[in-house]
């Protein structure tokens, strides 16, 4: 088998179809997930290994690399997917405000702690892989926007995009170090017939793509030998809008 391709997050929607996609080609293939689910068995049928992992505090990233150790001893790449939706919790009281602030340490831990050390520790288990090393992270389109309601999410994820180039540069030549920054990509099962209408009207193209453009867009950087410290927008012309 080849040296393994670990994508956080990978359990459903995006991860899970790049997960398939790499898997169905006969690459080795590493995820994580928060909550066992029935239909991560299909995954495992695939041959695609599952490791939970709880990226929310700095215990549970360790214990996570710690799990990967010994699981793997190399690496193709990291794609670095796991990502949560928070909304900003508004009010001036002190409980609001605690609010606040513990949904904004678990954006920045599942956002940017945990690629910043995931990253820092398995620098040599990617070293170790004879060939190409890529790792990528899953930012958003509207880190170039900002954003009324989820703030502290656009903060952390525009911080993860400055580590995108923190690691291209502190990892060159040797390992190269991109980011995807996607728009509307999927609809959730429940988004009702307006709100789909309206979302679509935010891109030039106006079509909701599915998740097979991320995929094609990972494997573009991963067999571009030529390509470190670029955010790749996949946002169907939005910022033309």
């Amino acid at each position: 088998m080849r040296a393994p391709v670990l994508i956080t997050g990978g359990g459903r929607r995006l991860g899970r179809h790049a997960a398939e996609a790499l898997a169905d080609q006969g690459q080795s293939v590493i995820i994580t997930y928060r909550t066992e689910r029935s239909d991560l068995e299909q995954l495992r049928a695939k041959g695609v290994t599952t490791l939970k992992a709880d990226f929310s505090d700095q215990a549970g990233i360790l214990d996570f690399i710690a799990c990967l150790k010994r699981e793997t001893s190399c690496l193709r790449a990291i794609i670095h997917n796991a990502s949560d939706w928070l909304p900003d919790q508004k009010g001036v009281d002190n409980a609001s405000l605690s609010q606040a602030a513990d949904n904004f340490h678990h954006l920045f831990s599942v956002h940017m702690l945990a690629p910043f050390l995931i990253n820092q520790a398995c620098q040599p288990l990617l070293l170790a892989h004879n060939g190409p090393r890529d790792i990528v992270h899953l930012s958003d389109a509207v880190v170039c926007k900002g954003s009324k309601k989820h703030g502290a999410y656009v903060a952390t994820k525009a911080g993860l995009e400055s580590l995108t180039q923190s690691f291209a540069a502190g990892f060159a030549p040797d390992i190269k170090v991109n980011a995807i920054a996607p728009a509307l990509i999927m609809f959730q099962p429940d988004d009702d017939a307006e709100y789909r209408k309206k979302a679509l009207k935010k891109s030039a193209l106006q079509i909701e793509p599915g998740a097979d453009v991320i995929t094609q867009t990972i494997h573009y950087i991963l067999n571009n030998p030529y390509l470190t410290g670029v955010v790749l927008p996949v946002e169907g012309g939005r910022s033309v809008i």
